[in-house]
């Protein structure tokens, strides 16, 4: 399989200028753990991540070095660890010039470079445009829902995929962070909805386009107030089973 087969998309991102809270809000509220930062020619120039939010003023997580270390360190990283514990924008924190991918990466090199870099998502890229990511839990979407010995999804299961991503993504109601994975025309929804009427309305979209055989529900409902986190009832009814 390969990056494309997995990703998720639409991306959700930020740009150089959000304020750091309110890309922590964004993240809380669409449950995910990762934001590209993209400016305003949508180029990609950064990525924030939760443990950029670990040093923070804000909660007293301050790096605190004794002076021996201070003095091998220098001034230059005592003043970059500063600029990162309390700057307000995003491009004080985030991580420049990050790691990125093709639609047409194999899966095992996206885990290399994961585990090589220990790093938990990948931005997707065509030409110098973001086009979706892909995170581990895409990856371990992927290792729930499809059993080993159906074989590599073929050039229709792909033509599926990306009519049923057409059909829900340009909705109001489209689940944030839609994940889809086709295979034999069997389709698996992934994402994060805050109403469950989207739930219905993604499930109906999907088996309604051509090909598709069977729609499993994988949709998570989050309470954007207080965080709280629900999966799918087909999901927790797979639970119960096992």
């Amino acid at each position: 399989m390969r990056a494309h087969q997995i990703m998720t998309r639409p991306v959700i991102s930020v740009t150089p200028d959000t304020k750091v809270v309110d890309a922590a809000n964004t993240m809380l509220q669409k449950h995910i753990s990762g934001l590209p930062v993209v400016d305003a020619a949508g180029k990609l120039v950064g990525i924030v991540s939760e443990g950029d939010f670990i040093r923070r003023s804000e909660i007293g997580t301050q790096r605190k070095r004794g002076r021996f270390l201070k003095f091998i360190l220098g001034p230059g990283k005592a003043a970059a660890d500063f600029v990162h514990e309390h700057g307000s924008n995003v491009s004080e924190i985030m991580t420049t010039e990050p790691l990125t991918v093709t639609e047409d990466t194999p899966l095992e090199e996206i885990v290399g470079l994961m585990e090589k870099n220990n790093i938990k998502r990948l931005p997707v890229m065509r030409a110098d445009k973001i086009v979706g990511i892909v995170s581990r839990s895409n990856l371990l979407q992927a290792v729930a829902s499809l059993a080993k010995e159906i074989p590599d999804p073929t050039a229709d299961d792909d033509h599926i995929r990306n009519r049923v991503i057409d059909a829900i993504e340009k909705n109001d109601w489209c689940p944030f962070g839609l994940s889809v994975i086709v295979r034999d025309g069997i389709v698996h929804l992934s994402g994060v909805i805050t109403e469950e009427r989207s739930r219905k309305a993604a499930v109906v979209a999907a088996e309604t386009v051509t090909g598709v055989v069977k729609v499993h529900d994988h949709l998570c409902w989050v309470d954007t107030m207080s965080g709280m986190y629900l999966n799918s009832p087909e999901d927790d009814e797979l639970a119960k089973a096992s």
